[in-house]
């Protein structure tokens, strides 16, 4: 199911074949963790992360070897490919030459006019895209001062000067995005910045830390966003494989009913009426339909007072027993199954129903 939140109204950028803003459904993106120098390394893990539903990924571009190896990098991955630029506005036109289809610059530290001049003559000569990326560890210092650190107003002063900055060199194929690992200033920046400009957004929360903070803080800040109609791409920066970034990514846009990939697990946190091993077997299911793009439901309940009753809803679902369990559809018991049968049981209902059987 999906739910009609109003979405801010914004302009179109395409990333490579992929829209962004104006009303395009709101991508995932992630970001490598291997040297891109490597390219082997980084094109496997981008293979991963396409497989998980990546829709743009991008990648560090640390020197010029890096922006060099974009080039054979691009040829072996099926998704848009940006280059992170950091401090040398040389590495982001090199980083066009080799066939990036994005650039995110750092206002913080990319340097003035004339430098950036040079990056959005390679994106408009290449027809590619810029995304400005305020980032709270490394605003100018001037805002810094101006501020007294940093604040939300301190962010969207950043933003909002690049912009003005590439308007006046008459670039404005842009995204935005400003982050900061404190969820309310990320909140409150991306608020007054929807206000100010008609960009693209790419929503997230930077450094949100490993899984379970990370994922915490993310769903907060992304959702809360996203749930006002402020975002048109996202990324969840988790301390971990960024295969896990992208499944919370689509975690999020499920949970607010915004895209719906794969199936949506429903189980219990289990109770003293629990007599099967439901921690194992949800784990078991959940490792199985990972890669599964059909938009169905399916129930994973420790019980019958959990299975067929509350989890009625679902296309299909299992519930336990003592010992057993039963295999139902639509709140209906089909029949029932022994515990060690009840994984594959289920696997096999939710194959008939991808199947259309």
């Amino acid at each position: 199911m999906t739910v009609d939140i109003k979405r801010r109204n914004t302009r179109r950028i395409h990333v490579g074949n992929v829209p962004v803003g104006d009303g395009a459904p709101i991508t995932v993106q992630s970001m490598t963790n291997t040297d891109t120098r490597d390219v082997g390394a980084t094109v496997a893990q981008i293979r991963r992360l396409t497989l998980a539903g990546c829709e743009i990924i991008r990648v560090a571009v640390p020197d010029m070897d890096a922006a060099a190896a974009l080039a054979d990098i691009k040829k072996q991955i099926e998704i848009p490919i940006i280059a992170d630029i950091h401090f040398d506005y040389k590495l982001a036109v090199a980083a066009a030459d080799a066939g990036a289809d994005g650039l995110r610059i750092n206002p913080g530290n990319i340097g003035g006019k004339k430098k950036i001049k040079a990056v959005t003559d390679a994106a408009r000569d290449h027809g590619i895209p810029i995304r400005i990326g305020v980032n709270a560890g490394s605003l100018e210092k001037d805002i810094l001062k101006k501020n007294h650190g940093v604040t939300a107003e301190g962010l969207v002063e950043s933003a909002v000067r690049q912009m003005e900055l590439m308007d006046s060199l008459g670039f404005a194929d842009l995204k935005i995005a400003i982050k900061s690992a404190n969820v309310p200033m990320t909140v409150d920046a991306y608020r007054q910045l929807a206000g100010k400009c008609d960009f693209p957004l790419h929503v997230g929360v930077t450094e949100a830390g490993g899984l379970y903070s990370g994922i915490v803080k993310s769903a907060i800040g992304i959702g809360m966003l996203l749930a006002e109609g402020i975002g048109d791409t996202l990324r969840v920066s988790l301390t971990r494989d960024p295969v896990e970034e992208v499944r919370v990514g689509f975690e999020i846009l499920k949970a607010l009913g915004i895209r719906q990939r794969g199936p949506d697990i429903i189980s219990c946190p289990t109770c003293g009426r629990c007599k099967i091993d439901l921690f194992s077997i949800a784990e078991q299911v959940e490792q199985a339909l990972m890669t599964r793009t059909a938009p169905i439901r399916v129930a994973v309940m420790g019980c019958v007072v959990n299975g067929p009753g509350e989890a009625r809803e679902a296309d299909v679902g299992i519930a336990g027993g003592d010992g057993d369990g039963v295999l139902f559809k639509k709140g209906k018991v089909i029949k029932r199954v022994p515990e060690a049968d009840l994984v594959s049981e289920l696997l096999d209902a939710i194959a008939e129903i991808e199947a259309g059987e």
